[in-house]
Order: structure tokens, then C-alpha cells, then sequence
């Protein structure tokens, strides 16, 4: 994949030219992005993307991945650029701890200069130093009240990552996250929508069905309605279920 972000020109003044135009990109990138919210396949793609374009812009990564809840509320890996990724990130959620998992909870931004020296999760970090990883940044993924989840990028050199870097990585993290929002707000209205649906075709049903008993037995309504209910009550089933019964055999003699 061929990157479309500005070189990194290392004075500080265009250290800050560098920065509005890539959280101008970002953001660009991100809304074309917030477009792929109608499967669960590309809401993978969406989230395998922006792994991919972390490691193009954060200068020095060889691998990144997303930590997010899965539907029962565990911690798991929603994309990652590699299987090494995996590994690093599932020793944490094995654990319980590691760089990754303290952004997230923290709400703040975590490197790690030399996996094969640091102290702070020496379970995690040495095991992840033997998987050809020596340097990590990890930013929390937050929109609203509550962090989403974490955006990491790994490099197989120590020292790889300095202020800059942590910079890039929590604008881009700021963005995935108003990414997946988008998208499981997207998931919950189309949830919602199906939901009400659901429920208008029921009571379309039971309407047909009243109508069919009203013109049967020559009953008003409420009296179409209370045989409806006798029906299920002796049944042992739903209004609906029953309504549907008596549309279909009625369309059935009609043909």
C-alpha cells in the first residue's frame, strides 16, 4: 500500500506543518472510512485499514493492531498487521497486564523504549522482546466517557519512538475511535430499525387477523381481539403466532 502522508520534516516549524497536514489527512482518510459500516466484513476492513495506514505513519513501525471488547466483554485483538501483533497482544490479555492494557485503562499514552529492558511488565515485556520486538507505543482509543479500546504499533528496534511519535499515534488513535463509535452506532440503529420492524409486521398481522374474524363471525373489534386472546391462551402460544396461523389458512382456501 503506497502512503499518501507528508514527509516528516524534523525542524519545528515544519515539525507543525507536518502535523495540521497529517490531522488533515487523518481526518479525510477517516471519513471515507466512516462510509464502510454496513457488514461485519467491512467493518474488518475498516479497522484492518487503519492498522495498516498506523504503520505508515508512524515512522519506524513494522506492526500494529487494535485491542477492543468482543461481544461477551473480553479484551481481543479486532485487527492486527501480523500474527507476531497477536502474539504480543493475547500475552497481555493472558496476563492481564502490559503496555496496551494500561492505555486503555488509563486513558493515556504508554511507550516503551526496550521490551528487553524495562520493568514495568517484565512478564509480558521480555517473552514480547523474544518475538523481535523491542519498542512499543500504545494510545487509548476514547470517544465519550468511556475508552473503546487501544491502538498499539511495535518496531524491531529499541528507542524507536519519541514525543513526535506518541503525537501521531494519539491523533490517529482519536480517529479510530470515532471510527468504531461511527460504526457500532451504525450497528445499533440498524438493530433498532429491525427490532421495530419486527414488531410493525406483528401488529399488521394481528390487525389482518381481526379483520378476518370481524368479517367471519360478524364481531366488532374488541370482541375479534378477545377471541384472538382466547385462541392463544388456550394454545399455549402468542397473540402473533396465532394471527399468523389465520391469515395464512385463510389465504391458502381463498386460492
Amino acid at each position: 500500500m503506497t502512503s499518501d502522508l507528508p514527509h516528516v520534516d524534523a525542524s519545528p516549524g515544519g515539525a507543525r506543518v507536518v502535523e495540521e497536514l497529517t490531522a488533515q489527512q487523518l481526518a479525510a482518510v477517516f471519513a471515507r472510512m466512516s462510509g464502510l459500516l454496513l457488514s461485519s466484513e467491512k467493518v474488518d476492513t475498516a479497522l484492518k485499514l487503519s492498522t495498516a495506514l498506523a504503520v505508515e505513519m508512524v515512522p519506524g513501525t513494522t506492526g500494529a493492531g487494535i485491542s477492543l471488547l468482543d461481544r461477551h466483554g473480553d479484551r481481543m485483538t479486532a485487527a492486527a498487521t501480523d500474527e507476531v501483533v497477536e502474539r504480543a497482544d493475547a500475552l497481555q490479555y493472558e496476563l492481564g497486564h502490559g503496555p496496551c492494557l494500561t492505555a486503555w485503562a488509563d486513558r493515556v499514552i504508554v511507550r516503551v523504549d526496550d521490551l528487553a529492558q524495562d520493568e514495568r511488565w517484565p512478564s509480558w515485556s521480555r517473552p514480547a522482546a523474544e518475538l523481535g520486538l523491542r519498542s512499543a507505543l500504545s494510545a487509548p482509543m476514547v470517544a465519550g466517557p468511556e475508552p473503546l479500546g487501544a491502538l498499539k504499533v511495535y518496531a524491531v528496534l529499541p528507542h524507536a519512538y519519541g514525543e513526535r511519535e506518541e503525537h501521531l499515534l494519539t491523533m490517529f488513535a482519536s480517529q479510530a475511535a470515532m471510527l468504531v463509535a461511527n460504526m457500532r452506532t451504525a450497528h445499533d440503529a440498524e438493530r433498532v430499525s429491525a427490532q421495530v420492524a419486527e414488531a410493525l409486521r406483528g401488529r399488521e398481522v394481528v390487525k389482518l387477523a381481526k379483520g378476518i374474524i370481524m368479517a367471519r363471525d360478524h364481531v366488532d373489534e374488541r370482541a375479534a381481539l378477545l377471541t384472538l386472546a382466547q385462541l392463544a391462551e388456550r394454545e399455549r402460544t402468542t397473540l402473533r403466532h396465532v394471527a399468523e396461523r389465520l391469515t395464512q389458512s385463510t389465504v391458502r382456501r381463498l386460492r
